[in-house]
């Protein structure tokens, strides 16, 4: 195989992996947005907001430390979804629950089907439940926007170093004998 003919493969593929690399990249970019602003509209639409700053609330150690830098904001990220899920509904589902599931407190509420007082808690427990799950949902389609973002700067970044790459394989490739030999 002649030395050009084999230069000009390559440098074509570097510069069609380029093309794919930046197409790549742009799909990323596309899939990070999509899914930050989902998240961001999804939780405003519930307009949660965090307790005040100096709040009773924000005083238990199991909630403070993770929560007072949300003090008074409206919840509209992923990282504050997962705080207020993990560090405000998870003490307070224990507290409510008494350290038992919703599962667990509903199966002890159907083999006792008049106690009014157990049905409420079962049902405080499975909207409070169900609320923590969404927001730990809202968490993990952000934190995919996340690393979305990053493969995306990642493929730019790869595309642009293909690039140069791809224009000094030209350059070399005029400099090339057509009749040189591998």
């Amino acid at each position: 195989m002649k030395r050009k003919t084999f230069d000009a493969i390559l440098t074509s593929f570097g510069g069609i992996l380029t093309v794919i690399l930046v197409v790549a990249g742009s799909l990323l970019l596309w899939g990070y947005n999509f899914a930050s602003q989902n998240v961001h509209d999804q939780l405003a639409e519930q307009k949660i907001f965090f307790p005040a700053k100096g709040s009773p609330a924000l005083a238990s150690s199991e909630i403070g430390p993770y929560l007072n830098q949300y003090a008074g904001q409206e919840l509209l990220t992923g990282p504050q979804a997962e705080a207020y899920a993990n560090h405000f509904i998870a003490v307070h589902l224990k507290e409510i629950g008494g350290g038992m599931t919703y599962s667990q407190l509903s199966a002890k509420a159907q083999a006792q089907p008049t106690n009014a007082k157990l049905a409420g808690q079962v049902d405080t427990m499975f909207k409070a439940t169900t609320l923590r799950g969404l927001l730990l949902e809202a968490y993990a389609f952000w934190q995919m926007a996340q690393i979305a973002l990053i493969a995306s700067i990642g493929a730019f970044i790869a595309a642009f170093i293909m690039l140069v790459l791809t224009f000094f394989g030209y350059l070399h490739l005029r400099k090339v004998s057509p009749d040189a030999m591998m």
